[in-house]
């Protein structure tokens, strides 16, 4: 026979993990308190959010933004430019967990291996062929040749990239369940940091010459 005392804490028991259950399946920026909260860049503070801009300062500005109208300056040494709708070029963002990019692509141009460590990312190709890959923690290759109107989907903080694969130019646009996504390209973190990474590190890591991360980091600009 079961104990009344026995019964009420497991019922306790399961109240709780009912509870935190939601909590824990957040994968995204905290949600909002207020109706809005429009960023103050020029705030010396900053904690998972800007503070907000006073009320009786919220224009109807604040809430649109036009930055990605204009096509990117593909002349780089990846062919390739991001330009970037988060909180700090958009304010109203701030607090809602959401952003978008505009990805531009010069014939042959690559979004090089990066990751975003807090979000998401979903895409739509806009114009052109990408070829569109991520790798998993397991370090499995998922990829796939996408054309104008294709979706792609990329998990929180794997390694991904986007390589056009078309004959002319192409284009896309992507979103991010983050205000502040972030961004951490791969070659540029490892051989053009500031300070430089140790080149015994490189060395030993990839299992090349000194002479090979030399060439690599005067490619990069380091």
């Amino acid at each position: 026979m079961v104990s009344s005392s026995g019964s009420s804490f497991d019922l306790l028991c399961c109240l709780v993990v009912l509870l935190i259950l939601p909590f824990s399946s957040l994968s995204s920026d905290p949600d909002s308190l207020q109706d809005f909260c429009v960023a103050d860049l020029n705030s010396s503070i900053s904690v998972n959010g800007f503070p907000c801009k006073p009320d009786a300062e919220v224009t109807s500005d604040d809430f649109f933004f036009d930055g990605l109208i204009k096509e990117g300056n593909t002349t780089n040494i990846f062919g390739s430019k991001a330009t970037i709708g988060n909180v700090l070029a958009f304010p109203g963002l701030n607090t809602l967990g959401i952003s978008m990019n505009r990805v531009d692509f010069a014939p042959g141009g690559l979004n090089p291996p990066h990751s975003h460590p807090r979000a998401s990312e979903s895409g739509v190709v806009i114009e052109g062929k990408l070829l569109v890959g991520f790798i998993t923690t397991n370090n499995v290759y998922h990829s796939k040749v996408l054309t104008a109107g294709q979706m792609f989907v990329i998990p929180k903080g794997l390694v991904h990239f986007q390589l056009n694969v078309g004959e002319g130019k192409a284009r896309t646009i992507t979103a991010f369940n983050s205000q502040l996504p972030g961004a951490v390209i791969v070659p540029l973190n490892l051989f053009a940091s500031t300070p430089a990474i140790p080149n015994g590190v490189l060395t030993k890591a990839f299992q090349v010459e000194e002479n090979v991360i030399n060439a690599i980091k005067s490619k990069l600009g380091s």
